[in-house]
């Protein structure tokens, strides 16, 4: 069974395992999204899901945000690399110490008090296994988010050292004002 969604974005968010390793302070790297890893939601990203969005954003000449804790007022760096490999969704960028936040999460990274990736997207395409969990097969990526709490413990940041634009910012307004409309009606 396949269904398509619409609606706000999704988040994931759990309680994290193992720490973060930061050197320079600004510079992050890891797996926001691992494949064929049930996550605590019950979701699994099945290989490809990311490709169609990835491809869609880097025509369009767009970036997926850097947030702090799936804020969208709380851009606080730059994702200058987001591709996917055999492993998930791997990401390398940099944090942006110029932004208030962004100095906070650099201190946060480095102390060891965060240390968790989480993505927020919304799915494209699903299909619902034997026992009601869903394998995840097309996915829209808005943002990856430096979190406290990712939903799947394995997404970690590793770390070694242009704010988004007004399109992105009226694309996410609409979204939420579709799933405030929506949530309305019923």
């Amino acid at each position: 069974m396949h269904w398509k969604m619409e609606g706000a974005p999704e988040r994931k968010y759990t309680q994290p395992d193992a720490g973060l390793h930061v050197s320079d302070g600004s510079v992050v790297s890891g797996y926001a999204s691992l494949f064929g890893k049930r996550d605590q939601g019950g979701d699994t990203v099945q290989k490809g899901a990311y490709a169609a969005s990835l491809k869609a954003m880097k025509v369009a000449g767009r970036q997926v945000k850097m947030l702090w804790q799936h804020d969208p007022t709380q851009p606080i760096g730059v994702w200058d690399e987001v591709r996917e490999d055999a492993t998930g969704l791997y990401v390398k960028g940099r944090i942006l110490t110029e932004v208030e936040k962004g100095r906070e999460a650099a201190a946060l990274l480095t102390a060891g008090a965060i240390d968790g990736l989480s993505i927020g997207y919304r799915t494209v395409k699903a299909e619902r296994d034997g026992k009601g969990h869903r394998l995840l097969s097309e996915l829209e990526l808005w943002e990856v988010s430096l979190v406290t709490f990712p939903m799947l413990p394995e997404a970690r940041v590793s770390a070694k050292g242009d704010l988004p634009d007004a399109d992105f910012w009226r694309e996410l307004a609409a979204v939420f004002e579709d799933a405030s409309q929506s949530l309305a009606k019923r």
